[in-house]
């Protein structure tokens, strides 16, 4: 037993080596502890949340309640997406065709792919990683928030919503009970619907009932009457632009584009960075307290959102909205599930990280040759996941990405370069295949699993494996600001969606300030504080 012990540590500490020198930050937010167990690279509990962006790739091995392991493998299914080999059996046989656009053994060695290697080097980082200004010790968590969402942004909200309520009443008739809205009141007003994250009631109603979600304490600094009145009305645009760009998202795409620009003058991502669709519609947790009734009730979402992600801390540098149905540039009507709509929105999510030499890990619905060539020609490296069924094959070998009849062994892997651009077939319990030009296929690395020991694999894989982990274990951290008021409006939805991503990135900032050393909130309180702050709470006289 002892000698198991010694062994799981040995392991545990290979793992922490190999991760640190990666430079993944091991735990910014202090939430995991001093031996980060809570971190799924390690997979050190046996009841510890796998990687579920690539729960195949590093083979999950804990035991998951039902509904949340059902979860965890849609999610698995959505974004690793390997088909045609991740779940085959070597030596079944091939397809033998291939995916369209696939080359022939003969059409690839003419294009240049071959499987004599060559190291292959990414320059240093061109940009200096971490926040852009500095924060005072005696910051507050509505410093923090405001900095993404200033007190001119929340003057617009309380513009806009008194036009929209005047232009309303002026066309179906007067509302005896409303007052134009202050500026005091619009924080209020967000303040009570970003509650709903921290205590996890359904409905922002709730707050002024008697029932198990009520929160008295709050309710007191405005009736529930004025905070309807308020809803009814609230808007970012009152009225439609009469051109411009992007009009199916009018009424939220001014203030994006102010998140968008405050996001990038507040902090400075690492080198390595992914492009991915985070989870967004429910919290983890609750998700599978759900029935299958209620969950049927929840309305699909009609828009998608992508970001790029900082993989060293968890900020979220840039988000990308479409929506799925509609005219309009923004539609997805004739881009839906298609790699133009993808590689679209990974130019969108990049357009600032040319020339810094960053590495970008992408999925497999991005994942292509030909976009990855022309990030390279930016000063942009890339490593991506591949499927057969998900991933633009063009110009890829195909005998790469099928089957052969020979079984392999796992840790056993294949590559072929073109330039230096690396393609990458690896075998663990199924084939995987990786597009990369950011990790030298000489070098070896170490796939380090609690069971299993370790697999080993090309530096790219590992590399793919540690940093997108950690990025899905952070869906559970990102998660507790959920915010849980479901508007029916698309771009309601969209606002408050962002406004929990502003929420994130303002504990991120405050974790990496002095202003932690002195509270030293968690995410949690840190939410707490901010709904205080905003209800202004040190006054708590009720307002009608």
């Amino acid at each position: 037993m002892a000698e198991c012990g010694r062994k799981a540590l040995s392991l545990l500490e290979a793992a922490r080596s190999r991760y640190e020198s990666l430079q993944i930050s091991d735990d910014v937010f202090g939430e995991s502890g001093d031996d980060s167990s809570d971190n799924p690279f390690y997979s050190t509990s046996g009841d510890s949340d796998s990687d579920n962006y690539i729960a195949e790739v590093g083979e999950d091995e804990s035991h998951h309640h039902h509904h949340h392991h059902h979860h965890q493998q849609k999610r698995g299914e959505k974004e690793s997406g390997h088909s045609g080999g991740a779940g085959s059996v070597p030596g079944g046989g091939g397809s033998g065709a291939g995916p369209p656009g696939a080359l022939s053994r003969s059409q690839a060695e003419e294009e240049g792919w071959t499987e004599t290697l060559q190291d292959v080097t990414v320059p240093p980082y061109k940009e200096t990683y971490g926040p852009a200004q500095k924060m005072t010790a005696t910051a507050t968590a509505l410093d923090f928030f405001q900095l993404f969402v200033p007190d001119n942004c929340i003057q617009n909200m309380v513009t806009q919503t008194n036009m929209y309520a005047k232009k309303f009443q002026e066309r179906f008739g007067s509302d005896e009970g409303w007052r134009p809205v202050t500026a005091q009141e619009m924080k209020a007003f967000l303040g009570f619907v970003i509650s709903t994250s921290v205590h996890r009631c359904e409905s922002v109603l709730s707050i002024w009932s008697s029932g198990f979600f009520s929160n008295r304490s709050i309710a007191l600094k405005m009736s529930q009457s004025r905070f309807e009145k308020i809803l009814k009305y609230f808007h970012i645009v009152a009225f439609r632009p009469s051109q411009g760009s992007n009009q199916g998202l009018y009424k939220i795409q001014p203030f994006l584009d102010s998140l968008q620009q405050s996001f990038g003058c507040t902090f400075r991502p690492s080198q390595t960075q992914v492009l991915h669709e985070p989870l967004i519609d429910e919290d983890p947790v609750f998700i599978t307290t759900c029935t299958e009734r209620e969950l049927r009730k929840r309305k699909k979402r009609k828009f998608s959102l992508w970001v790029r992600q900082c993989t060293s801390t968890g900020f979220i540098c840039q988000i990308s909205v479409h929506l799925k149905e509609g005219q309009g540039t923004d539609g997805l009507a004739t881009l839906k599930n298609k790699p133009q709509l993808h590689s679209l929105v990974a130019k969108q999510l990049c357009q600032n990280v040319s020339g810094k030499n960053t590495i970008v890990f992408t999925g497999p619905s991005i994942t292509s040759l030909s976009l990855f060539t022309e990030f390279s020609k930016q000063d942009i490296y890339c490593c991506g996941l591949l499927s057969t069924r998900k991933s633009d094959c063009t110009g890829l070998p195909q005998n790469m990405l099928v089957c052969g009849s020979t079984p392999a062994q796992r840790g056993q892997s294949h590559v072929m370069m073109k330039g230096s651009m690396s393609l990458i077939s690896w075998y663990n319990k199924g084939h995987f295949r990786f597009l990369s030009n950011a990790y030298s296929p000489t070098k070896e690395g170490m796939i380090i699993k609690r069971k299993s020991g370790e697999i080993p694999c090309p530096l790219a894989v590992e590399a793919f494996a540690a940093h997108l982990s950690y990025i899905c274990k952070y869906d559970d951290k990102y998660s507790k600001y959920f915010i849980f008021h479901k508007p029916n409006k698309t771009w309601q939805q969209v606002f408050w969606l962002s406004i929990s991503i502003a929420i994130n990135n303002a504990y991120i900032l405050y974790k990496m300030s002095d202003a932690y050393t002195v509270k030293r909130y968690s995410r949690a309180q840190f939410g707490e504080r901010l709904v205080r702050e905003l209800l202004d709470l040190d006054d708590c006289s009720p307002t009608q």
